[in-house]
């Protein structure tokens, strides 16, 4: 014979909050958010101290990068053309053929890059020619786009 089991009705929701009295500790005091405040923002400034280096070294590693490219255009550009783009074509003349181009036909189909970048601060790539460091130069003017600078502003070219 099984065994009869009563069922056990749940307490009404007023009973329940009656039997349990109510806390004082049931919310956050001033000073505890003042502290956990405190907190993030000890926190958020040990980030931002170490992070925002870390943006502008990738700055100009970007540059770099971008000049490294260009300069690998203008030479394919002096192997299929026997010259360098003039001052006056710019670096325009890797994405599309300069006029008066001396040999068109060897100019070569689509150009020496898909298109030409502009650096990570929004300035356009310089180009020299005849450069003071070499046969071109191809160079950024830093943050600043102002000719000289340290740090975040100095220029950056393919000489370093």
């Amino acid at each position: 014979m099984p065994a009869t089991v009563t069922p056990r009705h749940p307490t009404p929701a007023h009973l329940r909050a009656a039997s349990f009295p109510p806390s004082r500790e049931a919310g956050f005091t001033l000073i505890e958010l003042m502290v956990v405040i405190v907190i993030i923002g000890l926190l958020a400034t040990i980030v931002i101290v170490n992070v925002l280096p870390t943006r502008d070294r990738a700055m100009v590693e970007k540059t770099r990068a971008d000049i490294a490219l260009i300069e690998q255009g203008l030479e394919m550009y002096r192997l299929d053309n026997f010259t360098y783009p003039a001052g006056g074509q710019g670096l325009s003349a890797l994405m599309t053929p300069p006029a008066g181009l001396a040999q068109p036909d060897r100019y070569r189909r689509g150009g020496y890059l898909k298109r030409l970048p502009d650096d990570p601060w929004g300035h356009p790539y310089q180009y020299a020619l005849p450069g003071e460091h070499g046969p071109f130069d191809i160079y950024s003017l830093g943050a600043d786009g102002v000719p000289g600078g340290t740090d975040e502003n100095a220029d950056i070219g393919n000489w370093k």
